[in-house]
């Protein structure tokens, strides 16, 4: 790791070195009425509004802020949102977003609709991907069903690439990080042929990292990473009244993953237990000792492959404009790793009880199609309407097995298990096959939706919103029967079982918009959000239930949340000064939480019966000068188990939700008139705070709660003349230590430490 400690000590020189050439006194020189924020366009119903119009809380991330705060994945976003975090999980495919207390979960629906140039996301597994060449982000809180369906259940998230220009032109990006890393990216754009009509843009972007986490015991870095990604976009736009958008997006991901810690509230969990599982040092709050190294005897692997193909087109008719969105998408994800108890095998518990370590694997492949259709009225009519249908199929496949580890490394398992039930040494002497689930699911979803929005005065809109959602699911077990958990006394499972279930709910939205003036309005709502259920694995119920574990069945229910909301937004000081303040209530049914059983190696969903959350929002943007400006956000939320099939929950905060966030940035740039015209520096930090956050665990009396998590990243560098531009970079620069998760078990995962970086961009 010499090399990479050398980096970090160059980017940190440079950093320091470019801030000492501000020219003092000149930051805030300018100063007057000619400086103001720009005025900030969203979509957020469907339609291009201004931000102060639209009565939905929202957080707004433009191109330039984009670039200035370095956003290239979610997380980067997701930490400057106010009452939104992000858990960050063993792969990149079940990372997921807890959005005012509205949580995910491994393998299961988002709790926010993530659309991708208007084409919604219908995998949870795709969210956590490589933001490259973006023009915008819009955070929408609150339930968003009545528009964007099932699964906007805590919010919406739309993120819109760079068009086609109309001119050639182009970006080439190459940088260095603190891992022994590089990445790679380029843009190009322009016209197709003589006129502009036909227009692409192609954008390719490479990343390879060696990783910043240690595992002290293979003596290698536990996360390695590596992304591929390519985005094709062509726009056909032959007359004023027809426009096509063309869309291709590919990514092949390798990284490290299950570089688990086992973590215990006592030193000796059971009587006779090895000292290596002496895990907790008698810490009660042991999510938050972070002093165990790393020691998988198995790299972990995770790899990743999406495809998505899509096509949008806009007719412009008398009354509107009608729109067909087709969308295709394929998922491949392999997991493999170290097992419980994620040590080497000398150490592990089962080896000092007579019992052999394990090692896993899992594995998705998932195929998807989606069609909206929709009529959208003229925006400047006084009554304004859309009406629409959308319709989603999804073939998923999964897998999940343990496998006996004898020391030879981790087999990938895909479809069939490695021999015959149990331990069929004959047949694999290296990792004969555990346990092992298996299950196909064949889904249909199909919903109409609708709004109308009326101008009562020229202050006041009214609307309200409609949608109709209707959910199938059928499942196979394609288990061999062998190799199912069957419990006496419960059901037994077969393989080629079918089970199927449906969930279907209204989704209404009203809402009233009170605009006294240009630059603000006052907005209250009423809503109701959606999350589908779904299948666990054949056969987890029975042993979920032989484990003590209540509410965790073969099938999980739907959620729903009704939320009451009021808010102000507005552009004040001269519109140098943006705002937005939101309150709001929930009240859940059904609530997901996440149970890992060690007894077959599966990730399994339960439902809390009844959870309310409570809370608000404040956010500000403010232009200093012309050349400087800050942001801060605040977001609270407090929550409640209300009703439980465990009695214990009951008083409890809901799982993965942060009390409070809390982050503030401030962003400048400066003329360096010593090194001649056209120089300017730029500097850019932000500070997080993600306040205590409640992780479930069913194996003690209370949850378990990580403390504040205090998080600085920064941006330094020079833009040169020639569109040239010279930016180092840290992220996590003060190098907290923490957990991103913990769950039932005292499974913890490390967060990513400091690291460092140099890039280098040309414009052409």
């Amino acid at each position: 790791m010499n090399n990479s400690i050398t980096l970090r000590k160059s980017l940190l020189t440079a950093a320091v070195a470019a801030a000492i050439v501000v020219p003092q006194g000149s930051l805030f020189a300018q100063t007057g009425n000619d400086i103001a924020i720009e005025e900030i366009f969203v979509s957020a119903r469907k339609r291009d509004e201004s931000y102060v119009d639209v009565p939905v809380t929202i957080s707004v991330f433009t191109a330039e802020e984009i670039e200035s705060a370095g956003i290239e994945n979610p997380a980067d976003f997701i930490a400057l949102t106010p009452n939104v975090t992000m858990v960050q999980v063993q792969n990149a495919g079940n990372s997921f977003v807890t959005a005012r207390g509205i949580s995910a979960n491994r393998n299961t629906e988002m709790s926010v609709a993530v659309l991708m140039d208007g084409i919604l996301m219908v995998n949870p597994a795709q969210f956590n991907q490589e933001l490259f060449d973006v023009e915008q982000i819009e955070v929408m809180k609150g339930p968003q069903g009545a528009l964007y369906g099932r699964n906007a259940i805590g919010g919406a998230i739309t993120v819109t690439t760079k068009e086609p220009s109309d001119q050639f032109e182009g970006k080439f990006r190459v940088g260095a990080d603190s891992g022994d890393g590089y990445n790679v990216q380029g843009v190009i754009s322009g016209p197709l042929g003589e006129s502009n009509t036909l227009k692409y843009r192609a954008a390719v972007t490479h990343k390879n990292t060696d990783g910043f986490l240690d595992n002290t015991f293979l003596g290698q870095t536990a996360d390695p990473f590596e992304d591929t990604s390519v985005r094709l976009r062509l726009i056909w736009d032959p007359s004023d009244t027809f426009r096509a958008d063309a869309r291709f997006y590919s990514s092949e991901l390798e990284g490290g993953a299950l570089y688990y810690n086992i973590r215990s509230p006592n030193p000796e969990p059971f009587p006779g237990a090895p000292l290596s599982l002496g895990r907790g040092a008698g810490d009660p709050d042991s999510v938050n000792d972070t002093s165990l190294d790393i020691r998988t005897n198995n790299a972990g692997r995770n790899d990743r492959d999406l495809v998505n193909l899509s096509l949008k087109m806009d007719w412009e008719l008398e009354n509107g404009t009608f729109t067909s969105i087709s969308s295709y998408d394929t998922m491949e994800e392999l997991l493999t790793g170290d097992a419980f108890d994620f040590i080497p095998i000398a150490e592990s518990i089962g080896v000092a009880f007579g019992f052999p370590d394990q090692n896993q694997s899992q594995y998705f492949d998932v195929e998807a199609w989606s069609q909206e259709f929709r009529f959208t009225s003229p925006s400047e009519d006084r009554f304004r309407w859309i009406a629409g249908t959308y319709f989603v199929g999804t073939e998923r496949f999964v897998s999940t097995g343990a496998m006996v580890d004898t020391g030879g490394g981790v087999f990938p398992v895909f479809n069939s298990p490695r021999g015959a039930f149990p331990f069929d040494f004959a047949t694999d002497s290296v990792n004969p096959q555990a346990s092992f689930l298996a299950d196909f699911q064949d889904n249909f979803a199909w919903a109409v939706f609708g709004e109308l929005a009326y101008d009562v005065s020229d202050a006041t809109e009214v609307s309200f919103s409609l949608r109709y959602d209707d959910d199938t699911r059928e499942n196979t077990t394609k288990t061999p029967t062998a190799f199912l958990p069957n419990v006496p006394g419960f059901p037994q499972g077969f393989t080629g079982e079918k089970r199927e279930e449906s969930w279907d709910e209204w989704q209404p939205k009203f809402t009233v918009r009170y605009k006294p003036q240009d630059n603000l309005s006052y907005y209250a709502s009423v809503s109701r959000g959606f999350r589908s259920g779904g299948f666990n694995q054949t056969g987890v119920g029975a042993v979920a239930f032989s484990s003590g574990f209540l509410g965790v069945g073969d099938t999980f229910d739907a959620e729903v949340v009704d939320t009451i909301e009021v808010g102000m937004k507005g552009q004040f000081n001269d519109n140098r000064t943006r705002a937005n303040l939101s309150l709001y209530r929930s009240e859940a049914e059904g609530t997901y939480f996440f149970i890992f059983l060690a007894a077959n190696s599966t990730q399994n969903l339960g439902n809390l019966n009844e959870v309310e959350y409570q809370g608000f929002e404040f956010d500000l943007t403010h232009q200093i000068s012309a050349n400087a400006d800050f942001n801060l956000g605040i977001g609270y939320t407090d929550s409640e188990i209300t009703d439980s099939d465990t009695p214990a929950d009951i008083g409890d905060k809901a799982p993965n939700v942060s009390g409070y966030t809390f982050n503030v940035g401030f962003n400048v740039h400066w003329p360096i008139n010593a090194f001649g015209n056209g120089v300017e520096g730029f500097f850019r930090t932000d500070y997080q705070i993600l306040g205590e956050t409640t992780f479930f665990d069913r194996e003690q009396a209370d949850t378990n709660d990580r403390d504040d998590v205090h998080l600085l990243d920064f941006r330094v560098g020079v833009q040169l003349p020639d569109d040239w531009s010279v930016t180092a970079w840290g992220k996590n620069a003060l190098d907290e230590e923490y957990h991103t998760e913990y769950s039932t078990g005292g499974f913890v995962y490390k967060a990513t430490p400091a690291r460092f970086g140099l890039d280098f961009v040309k414009r052409f």
